[in-house]
C-alpha cells in the first residue's frame, strides 16, 4: 500500500465572452485536472453553454473592476488541494 496522497486539482479561469477562445483552454485542461471552475463576468455570448458543455462548474460574478475579488469568488468553489 502506497503513503502517497492522492491530490485533487482545481482549474480556476475567470471569463467573459469567450466563447471563440474556451472550448481550447478547456479541453487543453480537462484530462489533468479534478475540476474545472468557470466564473462569468457577464458573457453575452455562448461562453456560459460551452463551459457546461465541457463540464465545467459555471458560477455567475459581477465584474467590479476588481481581479482579485473575481479570483477569490473562483477559489472559493474550488474543492482541490
Amino acid at each position: 500500500m502506497s503513503d502517497e496522497k492522492t491530490i485533487k486539482i482545481s482549474f480556476c479561469i475567470i471569463v467573459k465572452n469567450e466563447e471563440e477562445q474556451l472550448p481550447r483552454c478547456l479541453e487543453s485542461v480537462r484530462s489533468a485536472v479534478d475540476e474545472m471552475i468557470v466564473v462569468d463576468t457577464g458573457s453575452r455570448d455562448r461562453t456560459i453553454d460551452i463551459a457546461k458543455t465541457y463540464g465545467a462548474s459555471v458560477y455567475s460574478f459581477e465584474w467590479c473592476d476588481d481581479f482579485s475579488a473575481a479570483r477569490n469568488e473562483a477559489l472559493r468553489h474550488a474543492q482541490g488541494d
